[in-house]
This record gives C-alpha cells, structure tokens and sequence, in this order.
C-alpha cells in the first residue's frame, strides 16, 4: 500500500461553506468512491461545527485533485421517514448493472440501521427505504447479482463496548431479491482476540477477480487504546459465503500524524475503492492499479494506491 504522499486529498479547508448548515467544516472522512464516465467521485461524510453530518460531492480528473461541489446531498424522500433521524454516514457507492446505488449508515430513534439510495447522474439521489434490521452497519454491496439475487455484507452491532458504543465483532454475508428486504446467510468473519483484528466490519465494496471475490475489511485492536486499521479477505465467485483466504496481518495502519491525531486518534478506515481496469468478461485485471480512499484519524481524506495481484497476494499472508 502507497500512500499519496501529498495526503491528505480532502481536508476540511477543502469544504465551502453552505449555508446554513455548512459553516467552517470541521471535518471531512470516510467517503464512498467510484468511476464515472472519466471522472473520479467521492460522496464524502462532512461534520459541521455542531458535529451534524451531511453528504457532500467531490470531483476529480485523476482521482487526487478533488473538487468540492457547493452544496449538500439532497436525498429525495427522505422527508417521508416518520422516524427521528440524527445523522446519515459512511456512504459505499456500488454500481449494478446502469444504476448507482448509496447503502450508508442512519442513526435513527434509538439505533443505527443501514439506509439505501440510488442515482443514475450523481446530481439527483432517490432515497429508497431502511434496509436492515436495527444496530447494524457497516453494508457494502456486491456489484452484480449471484444465482439471481443481490449480495451484501454487514456487520451486526452487537458488541457493547465498556463505556463506549455499541460496535460489531462478526462480517455477515446477506442476500436480497428487491434490494429492500434481506435475508441473513452467514456469518463469513469474525474478530480473533488479541490481535489486531478483534473487532471486524466491512470496508470497501467487493471487487471480482479471477481468484474470487475481493473483500477488505477494518479490524480494531482494542487491548490498549483502540486502533482501526485495514485487511482482505477472499471468498469464492459463486458462493461467497465460503472464504478462500483471509490474511492474518493488517495491509493498512495508522503511522503517519494525520492518522495518528485527529478527531478520533489512531484510525485509518477504508470506505471507498476504484479498480483502474477490467476485463471482458468482468474481472478485475491483475496488474491493476487500485485506489483506496480512507478517513484519517476521522478527520481528512486519505488515499493509498497499490495493485489487484498485490492485494489478492496478502490474503494469503
């Protein structure tokens, strides 16, 4: 993993202020990310000084010099919802056959659930409904149907935390017929004890490959502070319930200051992924470049680049 050496691409200066809502931006992180047409697009998470979060569009020509829309993402039908909702996070952009689909996280009452939107221009956003049962994130969905039916890993909240959050130490692969209603298969990982993967969720949407179905993912090691950081699994093309290999080491951790200081020391977490080629039959080229775009220490935006060959390579380490 290459770190951008001008990091971070996005930072909070980065943000215009949108009034009302978006004055002084105190933070930028945790983007989803993806190809459109020749541009580069980050749906970015964006806090305000009274730590409220709204989405908010980046463009760019080359995937590092972004450029920050002047206004906040408008989720039509939203306003329908009858419950309170507090803050919408942490978008995964995943494209499926012509449409651009957005499974982010909604505090919402009393808990988290997964919340689901799709758009065919990154200009008009069509909110389609809550998608999970209640205390779960971390969604990323898989990028074409399997035996018929939609495929996506979550991660259930389950785990309380001494003094903390409600959090998740197991990965589940799910499945759907309409996108709206899932059903719950397996559990694919969970979080090993004492190291630094104790507990787990998913990072980035599933990337195809030749070798199966490319899955990173974030694991905290909670025995001192905690400290997020970055890992890949691989499971296989047509039952992806069934992992191939899971690497034992992180490929992604907090060293350099923008990781290691922020708003929420020591985090690197990956939500956005960019495959450069494919080929005809829909498999991510091995020597691909690959760009990963991450929230630092919950504060900036950060990329890392390497290869397909690279990260198919260490899940088998």
């Amino acid at each position: 993993m290459i770190r951008y050496k001008n990091n971070p691409v996005v930072k909070n200066s980065d943000i215009p202020d949108i009034a009302p809502n978006l004055i002084d931006a105190t933070s930028v992180f945790n983007p989803g990310a993806i190809k459109f047409g020749d541009k580069y697009l980050l749906m970015l998470r964006v806090q305000n000084r009274g730590r409220k979060t709204f989405f908010v569009m980046a463009e760019s020509k080359d995937g590092i010099d972004f450029k920050v829309e002047n206004k906040i993402v408008e989720l039509k039908g939203l306003e329908k919802l009858e419950n309170k909702i507090y803050h919408l996070y942490d978008p995964r952009l995943t494209k499926i056959e012509d449409d651009y689909f957005i499974l982010f996280a909604m505090d919402i009452d009393d808990n988290c659930s997964l919340g689901l939107a799709k758009t065919n221009d990154f200009q008009n956003f069509e909110f389609m409904g809550i998608v999970s049962e209640k205390n779960v994130r971390n969604g990323v969905l898989f990028p074409e149907k399997i035996n018929g039916e939609y495929y996506r890993f979550e991660r259930p909240n389950t785990a309380q935390i001494e003094g903390g959050p409600l959090t998740g130490n197991s990965i589940v692969l799910a499945k759907s017929k309409n996108l709206i209603e899932w059903e719950r298969i397996a559990i694919v990982a969970e979080g090993i004890k004492f190291y630094w993967d104790e507990m787990v969720g998913s990072s980035t949407p599933p990337i195809k490959t030749k070798k199966g179905w490319l899955h990173t993912y974030h694991g905290i090691a909670m025995h001192y502070a905690p400290i997020y950081q970055m890992g890949v699994m691989l499971h296989e093309l047509n039952d992806p319930s069934k992992v191939i290999s899971r690497g034992s080491q992180n490929i992604l951790e907090p060293r350099e200051l923008y990781e290691l200081v922020g708003q929420v020391p020591n985090v690197v977490f990956p939500t956005g992924i960019i495959v450069e080629e494919f080929d005809d039959e829909g498999f991510a080229k091995d020597d691909s470049e690959v760009k990963i775009y991450y929230g630092a220490a919950d504060t900036s935006v950060c990329l890392v680049t390497t290869t397909v060959k690279e990260l198919v390579a260490h899940c088998f380490v």
